[in-house]
């Protein structure tokens, strides 16, 4: 059975997207602890990061590092957070978010109901600022 997030990648479910290319994706989380909290996603289904192969891994860092340049610029953060849990959805994902505190990196105090206003807010600022900073043939329309 697919993962949450291959369903969200393969477009059954929605999903607000800043990142695509063909083999990582990038996309707000639905539990964000900041304004702007994304989640870097490879395509391809791996469930533990230790799992997957070097290649792919770097790849994924690559772009949440991008992505951590584009939230701290779209929320004028001092620092971005960078995290892999895992524990929610068995599916590699990297957590990027503006950081302004230690307590953001406590992902278990996620907001638990975002407004769509306020995920649509965030995801528009975090695609202009990538597209700011270079990267619009990843960043989707």
């Amino acid at each position: 059975m697919p993962s949450v997030f291959s369903a969200i990648i393969a477009g059954d479910l929605p999903g607000r997207f800043v990142w695509e290319d063909e083999d990582v994706v990038a996309f707000l989380t639905i539990a964000p602890v900041t304004q702007g909290h994304t989640l870097v996603v490879p395509r391809k289904e791996v469930d533990q990061w230790q799992d997957v192969d070097e290649e792919l891994f770097d790849k994924c860092t690559a772009v949440s590092r991008k992505i951590a340049q584009a939230v701290r610029a779209a929320f004028d953060a001092p620092r971005a957070g960078f995290l892999i849990a895992g524990l929610e959805v068995p599916h590699l994902h990297m957590h990027v978010f503006p950081a302004y505190s230690m307590g953001n990196f406590d992902i278990s105090g996620a907001e638990t109901d975002p407004s769509p206003e306020s995920l649509d807010e965030a995801a528009d600022k975090i695609r202009t600022a990538l597209r700011n900073l270079g990267h619009g043939e990843f960043v989707p329309a």
